[in-house]
């Protein structure tokens, strides 16, 4: 598709002028733009199949649960427009998606990196189930990055998580898509989306991914190559499953994550071991997952506190306080904006899963009198400047090893008799410290470790 195409169909998106294709998908395809009245660069959404009615549009799956949503780790959606039969989606814009950041990266990315990205994604997650909903489509192509932000993207197949099932068996790409969808379970939940980040997190510390099948039976092969073959024991819901279909699991041993995986923690493997559980009950929620003790060095506030602490709100940045307090556009038969959010929650609310250092004095306990007074008073005149999480939260990497090809070592499983030892799940967590991450002015990260060996993979894998 070239920018002629555009052409006559563009009344109100005559506001936007495109600059290029940044994307193309089974669905739409996607183009960078720029708003002509306020200069805002955009992502801009066109659909390819053609939409008769405003009433089709408003009840896609995707605006549904878009605007119901407003938090600063899922993109937002600021209008959607439907001229001449072709619906178009205007989002925020992010500068490139994780895949293309692994794609092109010569060196591993450090702990504290992957740490930051992964606790931003499940802050997003707590938040969207939270809200009634699981993604279904969880890749690093759908997670969008923007210098140290990373937002969740892509909700066409997103699911309200009260709909009744059965659901279709096939949702995410394959190399992401849990046992449970593999066997065709009529009946999931959003434990599907915390197996695809378990995956996910594997990756960023590989650049490679984890379980890269080529078909249905080839992917249930590569599991039970990493994670051993499941027993009735570990996971009795998915031999029913599997003889229901007439699957039988080939019989492998598995092998420990951390020899696939030596730069990573031993928490780093405990959270991922946890999330790629064969039993989907077993797997951590997401606001579980934040409380992990691999994110020690970073704050995560339950909903229960945050409600209470209203006082403490992290007013939101300037870039978003600027898009919340535009005017609401009345709705009319073209075009739905979104800069106002339906959801219930304020958006200072929205924003609380990041705390500030003055947030974390307002809640300490009353140690000092005085100092809390003072800061209260503060509070009342002016709420605190909204800062990116601290940088240097800590991290262990083991230096001087390079991580082993997942997919050849997966290929000679199958004639090794290798030990299933795992790493047990942690029993308590560390107290909350500061946020992790980084402020824009603060020095470099630490150095990542050399990698040479380059990403050989084929990413399209629908099928």
């Amino acid at each position: 598709m070239n920018k002629a195409s555009w052409g006559a169909e563009i009344k109100r998106m005559e506001r936007y002028k495109i600059i290029k294709e940044v994307g193309d998908g089974t669905f739409g395809s996607v183009w960078r733009a720029i708003n002509k009245q306020t200069g805002e660069i955009v992502a801009i959404k066109k659909m390819k199949r053609k939409y008769y009615s405003w009433e089709e549009c408003i009840n896609l799956r995707e605006v549904k649960s878009l605007r119901k949503m407003n938090h600063p780790n899922i993109v937002k959606l600021k209008e959607v427009i439907r001229e001449h039969d072709i619906l178009y989606f205007v989002f925020e814009y992010m500068e490139c998606n994780l895949y293309h950041l692994i794609k092109d990266r010569g060196k591993l990315f450090s702990e504290a990196e992957i740490r930051n990205w992964c606790f931003q994604v499940f802050q997003g997650l707590a938040y969207m189930h939270q809200q009634g909903y699981f993604h279904r489509d969880l890749k690093p192509e759908n997670l969008l990055v923007s210098k140290d932000v990373i937002k969740v993207a892509d909700f066409g197949l997103a699911r309200e998580i009260s709909s009744q099932p059965p659901y279709t068996e096939y949702v995410s790409t394959r190399w992401y898509r849990a046992p449970e969808v593999l066997l065709q379970s009529p009946m999931y939940n959003s434990a599907i989306d915390m197996w695809a980040m378990g995956a996910i997190m594997a990756e960023l510390f590989t650049l490679r991914p984890l379980f890269p099948g080529s078909n249905e039976a080839d992917e249930i092969y590569k599991i039970c190559s990493i994670i051993g073959t499941p027993t009735e024991t570990e996971w009795a819901e998915g031999i029913k499953l599997a003889s229901a279909i007439n699957y039988q699991f080939p019989q492998v041993t598995g092998v420990h994550l951390s020899v696939l995986i030596p730069s990573a923690s031993k928490d780093a493997i405990d959270l991922i071991t946890t999330l790629c559980s064969w039993d989907p009950c077993k797997r951590l929620t997401a606001t579980k997952a934040l409380q992990h003790s691999f994110f020690q060095g970073c704050l995560y506030v339950p909903p229960s506190l945050r409600l209470k602490t209203s006082v403490t709100r992290t007013p939101p940045s300037a870039g978003t306080r600027s898009m919340l307090e535009q005017k609401s556009v009345k709705g009319y038969s073209g075009t739905l904006s979104t800069s106002k959010p339906a959801s219930k929650f304020s958006p200072a609310k929205s924003h609380e899963y990041l705390t500030t250092g003055v947030q974390r004095k307002l809640e300490m306990n009353n140690q000092d009198e005085i100092k809390n007074h003072r800061f209260s008073k503060i509070a009342a005149n002016q709420q605190p400047r909204y800062r990116p999480p601290a940088r240097n939260s800590p991290t262990s990497i083991c230096n001087g090893k390079t991580a082993f090809g997942v997919s050849e070592t997966a290929e000679k499983l199958a004639n090794m008799n290798l030990g299933s030892g795992r790493v047990p799940a942690r029993q308590s967590f560390p107290a909350p410290m500061k946020a992790g991450g980084w402020h824009a002015g603060q020095p470099n990260m630490a150095a990542s470790q050399e990698f040479h060996a380059r990403r050989t993979f084929t990413r399209k894998v629908v099928g």
